[in-house]
């Protein structure tokens, strides 16, 4: 849904999905190249970067994601992920940083 400028988004991933595998081959991209922001009311996520670096968030808890990710849904519960984002201005209208680094 539309909120303002936003759009609001309630994402549920099914348990064992790896966008590496089910996701990669159908939008043709390495990684994922989108910037995630939300709220994880659900679940697990589990993110790892090409640098070898592996975020997990367990809800309730806040998620920020930098581009350049794969993602895998750990255990056999269905996260529930609330999204906000601004489509291709994610990045500047939230200040994600474009990759991500331990910088």
């Amino acid at each position: 849904m539309t909120i303002g400028a936003a759009r609001m988004k309630r994402i549920v991933d099914p348990p064992g999905l790896r966008w590496s595998t089910d996701m990669q081959p159908l939008l043709g991209t390495e990684l994922c190249q989108h910037a995630h922001v939300g709220f994880l009311a659900r679940g697990r996520l589990e993110i790892e970067y090409p640098d070898g670096c592996v975020v997990e968030f367990r809800a309730p808890q806040a998620v920020v994601v930098e581009p350049g990710h794969d993602a895998f849904i750990p255990g056999d519960e269905p996260p529930v992920f609330i999204q906000f984002d601004f489509e291709r201005d994610t990045n500047a209208r939230l200040g994600v940083p474009d990759s991500h680094s331990h910088a």
